[in-house]
């Protein structure tokens, strides 16, 4: 749970969303996710126990319809949030500033990401273009002669390695950009790029 939440904070505010009106646990999830702009969403492990809770002391009641429940305040939930009007101000202020922070921080983590692809790539492309100076090198002495069909295979296979690191470079790219990610996905994204290009390295030396 994101810190902002901390000390009982998250109650107070599932008794924000209800009093706009009567939601079940999965619309107050979705609706905490939009508030914080994608970047964080509580877990129904997170969400439902506190409903419970809330709804043991008479805050909230539930009806149920179909195998799910949609919870409503109650008149005591209202009065709770009346006398708590100014930490729900104050509240809503520190969720706007982490939504700031943590957009920042996701934008600096595509740019890292970005970086990375365009490090990966030009290390690839320069490891690449020294398995070809090393071969043309071992190529030149006399003894023994190598036989005139061995380059073509091993051309061919620098071909196509040329051609899958473009594809990997492209589909990486795509992939980075073609949605949001949580700051998890992408730390784990930089490292398995750190990762391959360590194996990559070792295996070119």
């Amino acid at each position: 749970m994101t810190a902002v939440f901390s000390h009982g904070r998250l109650r107070l505010y599932l008794l924000k969303l209800l009093d706009d009106g009567p939601k079940h646990g999965y619309e107050l999830i979705r609706l905490l996710e939009d508030r914080f702009l994608g970047l964080y969403a509580p877990s129904a492990g997170t969400i439902y126990p506190r409903l419970q809770r809330l709804e043991a002391e008479g805050l909230v009641s539930h009806t149920a319809a179909g195998g799910r429940k949609t919870y409503e305040i109650t008149d005591a939930g209202r009065a709770e949030l009346r006398q708590r009007a100014g930490e729900l101000t104050a509240l809503e202020a520190d969720i706007a500033a982490s939504v700031a922070d943590l957009s920042t921080l996701a934008g600096e983590i595509r740019s890292e990401v970005r970086g990375s692809v365009r490090d990966l790539k030009r290390e690839l492309s320069e490891a690449t273009r020294q398995t070809r100076r090393t071969r043309t090198r071992w190529e030149e002495p006399a003894p023994p002669p190598r036989p005139a069909s061995a380059a073509g295979p091993q051309a061919a296979l620098l071909d196509e390695f040329d051609q899958r690191l473009t594809v990997f470079t492209a589909e990486v790219g795509r992939l980075v950009r073609a949605r949001q990610f949580s700051d998890t996905q992408l730390r784990t994204a930089i490292r398995l790029l750190d990762g391959a290009l360590d194996g990559l390295r070792r295996l070119l030396r």
